[in-house]
């Protein structure tokens, strides 16, 4: 019997741009200038992109996570010749991440559809992500905190999606096994295909149907669960 509801984050619960550039950073761009750095804007968002590109690549080898702060110190030290501190990093990924935001859009009615159903099931979210707080304060905006626990995130845990160990994590702070869970997210690799070698139940948001799975196990879009799950208690 199917007690919990787990999700992915990004492009499941909420939509956004996968890019680390194109959204516009002209005021980390500016603070980064400010700073010391050289570099015009275009060879500003070349080089973040290539530091970004490169632990991203480590990190899907490996499924170790890692932090934004760790891209910004590595960042910076290419970046700018002269020395900088920890306030300098701080106030720079602060500046990029609320540019970043921009690129995020929240579904209209979905807080709605997960207040009902979160009257039948426990719901929490198991995601791959960089910054601490950049779930969790979503989540607050959305108005949706409260129906969510645990919030597993790979960068407080160390480990990404898919390894098993994060959601074996999650399983271990629901105290459930994972018969009885459904995991439902947006990647194949990491959501669907994780899910499902750590024993859960997957579902895919997968509405240009790129991949071969069971038609029951692919979702249009997320408001397409509720009715999918009307059936399994």
């Amino acid at each position: 019997m199917i007690s919990h509801l787990l999700f992915d984050f990004f492009g499941t619960l909420v939509e956004y741009s996968p890019s680390r550039t194109e959204h516009g950073f002209h005021a980390s761009h500016e603070l980064l200038r400010n700073a010391g750095s050289k570099l015009e804007y275009e060879a500003f968002l070349d080089l973040w992109d290539e530091v970004f590109a490169k632990l991203e690549s480590s990190a899907k080898r490996t499924r170790c996570e890692f932090s934004m702060l760790e891209v910004g110190r590595v960042f910076l030290s290419q970046a700018i010749e002269t020395s900088w501190d920890d306030a300098v990093l701080s106030q720079f990924i602060g500046e990029y991440m609320k540019e970043w935001n921009r690129g995020v859009r929240y579904f209209s009615g979905l807080p709605e559809m997960l207040a009902r159903l979160a009257e039948r099931y426990s719901l929490a979210i198991i995601s791959n992500t960089h910054e601490p707080q950049l779930v969790p304060d979503h989540l607050a905006r959305m108005g949706v905190a409260n129906l969510f626990c645990p919030v597993v995130m790979s960068v407080e845990l160390g480990v990404r999606k898919p390894a098993a160990a994060i959601f074996e994590h999650a399983l271990e702070r629901l105290d459930v096994k994972a018969e009885c869970c459904i995991y439902v997210g947006d990647n194949h690799d990491a959501d669907y295909l994780g899910a499902l070698e750590a024993g859960l139940h997957p579902l895919l948001i997968d509405k240009d149907m790129r991949f071969e799975i069971a038609p029951e196990r692919r979702l249009r879009d997320i408001f397409e669960l509720e009715l999918r799950v009307q059936d399994t208690r």
